[in-house]
């Protein structure tokens, strides 16, 4: 429990009392925005370098800045900086060691940067990172789907509409189906990832400021595509992270589609799939059981990643300009929505490319005993000079009368 002075915070020179404790640990964030540290502290060297560049703060300043967060970086990584909830968060946490460490020099940092901007460019940092990320994580996918494909090409599978069977489809045609939805997926993060990539630093708390900054030098050491050519915009824009998340969301409709039919095809009545022991689980009480367990868990994690968007739509439709602490709310949804999509990118994958194998056998057996084939048939006939409809009528009878006779259209001569 926090025993917080009124001293204790940044900000709390103009408060005459504490925070009372249990209201600090709900305003903290630390305890997720930690994710973003790196990236603070890769946007604060930036941010430094620009106000030594324009005069803000002398070289030597800048020097001592930018060397003393990268120590702070370092402690991270090793595990000796671990804040607390007495941070708030981690803009705090880092500018408060910062000053730890180079004294006064440190107190600096902050100097034409508002956290409202600071927050918007973390997570813009961050979230380019994570589509970078997941844009490879789809290319294996698909990397694999063409491997599989490649070696069913001969390999026939019952295609269904309304879930009967329809007409028989070579497998690898079914695969590369999903080859394409991962391809639009991979575009879709594509385009997305144009609008992460503008720099807001600069925009201030909402008007801007009035030091003799230089947003574009900013931008350019962050590798940015541009900056925000309006402040209020700046920093309270989310559109980014709602784009990420419809773009995160179609994944996993995706994923969740195949792994229905991955459920399917497992099963005794369908036959059509084996799963290996490295990718299924057993029953504690029926020892017969392989479960299915990954498809089944991508296919609930997507309900996650749906959630996640239509809370971040909720969270934004009623906010007024400029910011509003409404907007800590994003971070967890997007956080758990990159964990989410990235961990069932990465259980599909090995799923499809060392967890199960297709029995070919019963597959041909399936095409084989049923009437998919009767659409070929009526085809056949209207190449033959019967109008369509008339084909169509004809093959339905056909159908009909072997039904009730018990045979299959291969068995008429």
């Amino acid at each position: 429990m926090s025993n917080a002075t009124p001293q204790s915070q940044t900000w709390s020179q103009r408060f005459e009392s504490a925070l009372h404790p249990a209201i600090a640990r709900f305003n903290a964030s630390i305890g997720f925005d930690i994710n973003l540290i790196e990236y603070d502290i890769t946007g604060s060297q930036a941010h430094t370098k620009m106000l030594a560049k324009t005069g803000v703060i002398s070289p030597d300043e800048g020097e001592q800045i930018v060397n003393g967060l990268e120590q702070i970086r370092q402690e991270y990584r090793s595990g000796s900086f671990t804040p607390g909830i007495e941070a708030e968060d981690v803009h705090f946490a880092v500018e408060r060691r910062l000053t730890e460490l180079i004294g006064d020099t440190g107190k600096k940092l902050h100097t034409a940067r508002s956290r409202n901007d600071q927050v918007g460019t973390d997570t813009r940092l961050y979230l380019r990172a994570q589509i970078e990320q997941i844009r490879q994580q789809i290319r294996d996918f698909q990397a694999v789907l063409v491997d599989l494909a490649e070696q069913n090409v001969e390999t026939l599978i019952p295609g269904y509409t309304h879930l009967q069977r329809a007409q028989p489809l070579s497998l690898a045609h079914h695969l590369l189906a999903y080859f394409e939805m991962a391809q639009r997926d991979w575009e879709r993060l594509g385009d997305v990832y144009k609008r992460v990539n503008v720099c807001p630093l600069g925009s201030g708390a909402l008007a801007g400021t009035t030091f003799p900054i230089d947003r574009h030098y900013t931008a350019e050491l962050l590798n940015f595509g541009g900056v925000y050519a309006n402040s209020l915009d700046g920093v309270s824009d989310r559109d980014f992270a709602i784009e990420f998340l419809c773009a995160a969301s179609l994944i996993m409709v995706h994923l969740s589609r195949l792994s229905e039919e991955v459920i399917l095809w497992a099963s005794e009545e369908f036959g059509f799939v084996g799963l290996k022991d490295s990718c299924s689980t057993g029953s504690s009480i029926m020892p017969q059981k392989k479960n299915p367990d990954v498809p089944e868990l991508v296919r609930g994690k997507t309900g996650r990643v749906f959630g996640h968007l239509q809370g971040m739509l909720v969270l934004m439709k009623g906010l007024p300009l400029a910011y509003n602490k409404d907007l800590q709310e994003d971070k967890e949804a997007l956080f758990d929505a990159v964990i989410t999509v990235q961990g069932c990118l990465e259980a599909m994958t090995i799923l499809l490319q060392e967890g199960m194998e297709f029995r070919t056998a019963r597959l041909n057996a399936a095409v084989a005993e049923d009437f998919s084939n009767a659409t070929d048939v009526a085809d056949y006939l209207a190449a033959k000079g019967i109008p369509f409809r008339e084909a169509y009528n004809l093959v339905g009878k056909v159908v009909k009368t072997s039904l009730a006779a018990g045979k299959l259209l291969k068995d008429l001569t």
